[in-house]
């Protein structure tokens, strides 16, 4: 089916309102896709140091049977008022990333949680019976004690899942394998791309190969993606290059890898496209992945047939 919303813009719900939904991912779950992003929809504090920001609001989820019409389910997760509560508005949540656990029948939400100033530099955990939420807010962590910024959650064949996060002040991939439930790591991990400074990991798997696209780390400013490849997740990971092509590839197309999802046997790319000076305005993308002898190509469609 056409999508009617225009990758590289600001995409709509079936409401006519902005999705709200930045640095996130879809997951699919019993036919139905959700749709899970930080909700930006606030006034963007500009500061000198570039770190602009919202305050945080909170996660958003929304559902689509056919990932083209996307119905708004509000927040799944919400800031907290209290002060000094890790939610509270003067915190900073991003990447929200979901994963279904079979076992507890819990959905399980990972995210980076820092303070507005980037220096904490943790990981949060919450946890709901239903994928449009409430979640309860579990913990904050650091993952095997190292910092975690960008971050992203990947399910393997055989039902482990791991966390993937820059580390290091985002001289490191870290790849953390989760405990059973998922709600925490078991202490078995490894890294990806030492001091290649890489980060917003986008991960699947395809004919045995693991393969992850990147950004560089240049703040607001758009860069070439790159792309790695591994025949086991903890080890022998190698730089390839940049998947993307044609006209705008080397800043991925003005946007930044979030997150990897399949539909019908495509896997799409999902990017977002900052707007630093207003960013509840930024907008998505979706784009196909095209795998060949160990190869990747992503190529700009103005619409993505999904």
């Amino acid at each position: 089916m056409k999508n009617e919303n225009k990758n590289g813009c600001m995409w709509y719900d079936t409401d006519g309102n902005p999705i709200q939904a930045h640095a996130g991912m879809i997951l699919c779950h019993k036919d139905t896709y959700y749709w899970y992003g930080q909700n930006m929809g606030g006034e963007t504090d500009r500061r000198d140091t570039g770190l602009h920001r919202v305050d945080f609001i909170g996660f958003s989820c929304y559902s689509s049977t056919d990932c083209v019409h996307w119905k708004n389910e509000g927040l799944v997760l919400s800031a907290c008022s209290e002060p000094g509560h890790p939610l509270h508005p003067d915190r900073v949540g991003e990447r929200p990333k979901v994963l279904y656990n079979e076992q507890t029948r819990k959905f399980v939400l990972w995210f980076h949680l820092d303070s507005s100033d980037y220096f904490t530099a943790h990981a949060g955990v919450a946890v709901a019976d239903s994928p449009t939420g409430p979640f309860r807010f579990i913990r904050e962590i650091s993952p095997n004690g190292y910092d975690c910024r960008d971050m992203t959650l990947f399910r393997d064949t055989d039902g482990k899942a791991y966390l993937i996060y820059s580390s290091d002040w985002n001289k490191t991939l870290r790849i953390a394998q989760l405990t059973d439930d998922f709600l925490d790591v078991n202490g078995v991990f490894s890294h990806a791309f030492p001091e290649q400074e890489r980060e917003a990991p986008a991960i699947f798997t395809k004919n045995g190969v693991y393969y992850m696209i990147t950004s560089g780390c240049t703040g607001w400013d758009p860069n070439n993606a790159l792309f790695g490849t591994s025949k086991n997740i903890f080890s022998g990971w190698k730089l390839i290059g940049d998947p993307c092509t044609g006209e705008n590839a080397r800043q991925t197309y003005f946007g930044q890898s979030t997150y990897i999802f399949e539909k019908d046997g495509v896997h799409y790319l999902m990017l977002d496209h900052w707007k630093p000076d207003d960013l509840q305005m930024s907008g998505y993308s979706i784009l196909p992945i095209q795998t060949e002898k160990g190869h990747l190509t992503i190529a700009f469609q103005e619409y993505t047939d999904l």
